[in-house]
């Protein structure tokens, strides 16, 4: 007799090899990396929104911003390497600041980065 499996099955069957070396670690990379994808979302609407109605009020003569100030404080925060700008190094320390947080006494936390890319990607 042949047993009738169902599409799920067979692709958990087909999958078995890989869900089996899916670790804790991976699969809390994605779920981190999908809410980080919705928080990113969430707090660039909120610049956004913020910096629409500060424009707003400095075009309509109720305020002065030294946008200037604002983008050279802004920079000094972001710039870590302490090399003037933003660039790729400056991102890696940020993402090694992120993952050491993120993985402190985290068991088998060693797929966590591709879990979190994974998740940021399809979150």
């Amino acid at each position: 007799m042949v047993e009738n499996k169902d599409p799920m099955e067979t692709a958990i069957d087909k999958l078995k090899p890989i869900i089996s070396q899916l670790g804790f670690g991976s699969v809390m990379g994605y779920c981190s990396g999908m809410a980080m994808k919705k928080i990113g979302k969430a707090v660039a609407f909120a610049v956004g929104v913020g910096f629409i109605a500060v424009q707003t009020a400095v075009s309509a003569g109720y305020i002065d911003v030294d946008w200037g100030k604002v983008k050279d404080d802004s920079m000094k925060k972001l710039d870590t390497t302490g090399d003037g700008k933003v660039d790729g190094e400056d991102m890696k320390v940020w993402w090694r600041k992120v993952k050491n947080l993120l993985t402190n006494k985290l068991p088998s936390a060693g797929g966590f980065s591709l879990g979190f890319l994974y998740g940021v990607k399809h979150g």
